[in-house]
């Protein structure tokens, strides 16, 4: 619990706090109520995410408690924090239904069991709000001025701010008040965006109740690069396995720019510091080793062990992996992996005749057992849950040949089933 803000300060959570020395002995003086609070603008959070999702874990892990709230009523409005344009407006059934999906993957992270965190939703105090009486109690305290001179305001002023989102800022705030009566929250956490929105938290409590509370931001990582991290051509790079694959998530913390990987295991894994740093100074070629730790680790927290194990087999078997002769030291699960431990891969051997006209992928999901029939095969095809490498099968009546699978030998079915495929006699 001690030093639990050392750890995130070492590890690069650290953008912004209210009194370092005041917040350092709060926490440690005992366990600390924080939230961090999710809008579900979407079904699944990304990889940006991560970062407050991950420092949460650290603190809870120290013996604090973590409240992760789910904006299903500030959703309804839309942060215009970072933004260039107003947000798209959801219906609240969408909203309703997103918020399921994010609730579900915090719990994957955190314990919500009532003693050491809680799972809760702003809808459940904001829906009835009286809007005079709100004003009244809680506009009061806000001086439109100083609203406005938040960054977040700042940035919208010259492309339009609606009175709408000119009202987030209130909401954000009273969220912090009620924590904090309900729930003794003094702590709340959030992206380097979100400051004005959480000092205005603070100075709200203060003036409420008289109570001191604190507040600490992240940075809003980019890569080496300037790109905001998670952005790629494909779009954002989701913590849904229904939206980016275990392994398209693996290959892309395994694409890391070299200048990026020892902050990224700083943040994204829970090696201990200073191995981090040991591995993201490495030289090219070992350097890719430090990428597969990264990647192999981030899988593993997202998507469990097994899918992070059998991506990294998948992926080993068919290019190799960075450190055959086992050079570098980890305390990594990775260790136990070598390159030999890639032919544990399940394998469908496939004689040689049936390749020289080409084979149906259709066959081959029932040989590989992932199918019962060809036509449930077909119906997978088109349904879009077939890859043979890293490319999609759509024909349902695609053949391959053994030219294809010397350059492609993974069959995939679904989002955890793969299979190597090999030529026999």
């Amino acid at each position: 619990m001690s030093r639990v803000f050392d750890e995130l300060q070492q590890r690069g959570f650290l953008y912004q706090c209210t009194g370092e020395a005041e917040l350092k002995t709060a926490l440690q003086s005992g366990p600390v109520t924080f939230y961090v609070g999710f809008d579900p603008t979407a079904d699944s959070l990304h990889v940006g995410s991560l970062i407050p999702i991950l420092a949460m874990v650290h603190l809870q892990r120290a013996g604090h408690r973590a409240i992760a709230l789910t904006g299903g009523g500030t959703a309804m409005v839309g942060d215009p924090s970072g933004k260039t344009e107003m947000r798209q407006m959801l219906t609240e059934e969408r909203i309703r239904s997103n918020a399921v999906g994010i609730s579900a993957q915090l719990a994957r992270f955190l314990v919500l069991d009532g003693d050491k965190g809680l799972a809760l939703d702003n809808i459940a105090w904001l829906r009835d709000l009286r809007y005079i009486d709100f004003l009244r109690d809680i506009g009061r305290h806000f001086s439109v001025n100083r609203m406005l001179s938040a960054e977040s305001y700042k940035m919208r002023l010259e492309t339009g701010l609606s009175f709408l989102e000119f009202n987030y800022m209130l909401l954000q705030a009273y969220d912090f008040l009620v924590l904090l009566k309900d729930h003794g929250c003094t702590l709340q956490l959030g992206g380097q965006d979100q400051w004005g929105n959480i000092v205005a938290g603070i100075d709200l409590v203060r003036r409420e109740t008289g109570r001191e509370s604190h507040g600490l931001t992240f940075p809003l990582l980019t890569d080496a690069s300037g790109n905001k991290l998670g952005k790629t051509v494909a779009g954002a790079v989701w913590l849904s396995s229904d939206r980016t694959s275990p392994f398209d998530f693996y290959q892309f913390w395994r694409n890391t720019d070299d200048r990026d990987v020892e902050r990224f295991l700083k943040l994204f894994t829970f090696l201990p510091v200073d191995e981090c740093g040991r591995l993201g100074k490495l030289a090219p070629p070992l350097l890719n080793r430090a990428k597969e730790i990264l990647a192999f680790e981030i899988t593993r927290i997202v998507h469990g062990d097994e899918a992070a194990r059998q991506t990294y087999l998948a992926i080993a078997s068919q290019f190799g992996t960075a450190d055959p002769e086992g050079k570098v030291a980890t305390t990594s699960a990775i260790a136990g992996l070598s390159a030999s431990a890639a032919e544990a891969l399940p394998e469908l051997v496939v004689p040689a005749a049936d390749l020289a006209h080409g084979i149906m992928v259709a066959e081959l999901l029932v040989r590989a057992g992932f199918c019962t029939s060809k036509g449930e095969a077909r119906r997978m095809i088109r349904q879009g849950g077939t890859k043979l490498g890293e490319t999609a099968v759509t024909d349902e009546t695609l053949k391959v040949s053994a030219m294809d699978l010397a350059s492609s030998p993974i069959l995939k079915a679904g989002k955890k089933r793969m299979v190597r495929i090999v030529t026999g006699s």
